[in-house]
């Protein structure tokens, strides 16, 4: 088996909060970055699928009283006429159109910004032995960063963050944190540079 091949058997995709309540236009807890990389994270998926890449649906779904939300924010969940994103079976939990969750995929349910704060997901993927990952999604600063700098804390071989496959609320916020990451050992391609290296 190539090299290649063999790194490829070792990675997962992350899909990270691709949800109508942070992706559409109508929505007032939207991420202004989000609906432009739509495309984007769509055709990391379809890639991915391609090669047998492992996918991994990171979504945020929060309990109707907000009572697992992090408590910074929970009184928007107790206020009438606040925005309450995120609540477990109501529309804006859905994934945006053009991603659907497959059989063979993974979904992992998380209440907080790190996908892996008090969720199974390295469990998963130690069971399943990725120790690469690559992460699309929204956003930046906070779900996408999170994850990030828990992955390297968890000694992940290889993290990547498809910089044109996620966004932020501006393109300077979402710089910043591409810049962060980059100075901890984190790999930024662009989807097109992704695409050729597999």
């Amino acid at each position: 088996m190539a090299v290649a091949e063999m790194k490829w058997n070792t990675t997962a995709l992350l899909v990270i909060d691709m949800q109508k309540d942070f992706i559409s236009k109508t929505s007032p807890v939207r991420v202004d970055g989000g609906v432009a990389i739509v495309p984007n994270v769509i055709k990391a998926v379809d890639v991915a699928r391609s090669r047998g890449i492992p996918i991994i649906w990171v979504v945020c779904e929060h309990d109707h009283l907000g009572r697992d939300v992090a408590l910074f924010r929970r009184h928007n969940y107790l206020s009438a006429g606040k925005p309450k994103p995120a609540i477990k079976g109501k529309p804006g939990t859905e994934l945006v159109d053009g991603l659907e969750i497959k059989d063979s995929d993974y979904k992992v349910v998380k209440t907080r910004f790190s996908a892996f704060f008090n969720t199974n997901l390295h469990s998963y993927l130690q069971a399943i032995g990725v120790n690469n990952l690559v992460i699309t999604g929204v956003q930046t600063p906070n779900c996408i960063r999170q994850t990030v700098f828990d992955a390297v804390s968890l000694d992940y071989q290889s993290v990547s963050v498809v910089v044109d496959a996620t966004g932020a609320a501006t393109p300077d916020i979402h710089q910043a944190n591409i810049n962060d990451m980059r100075n901890i050992g984190v790999f930024t391609p662009t989807l097109e540079e992704w695409c050729k290296s597999i």
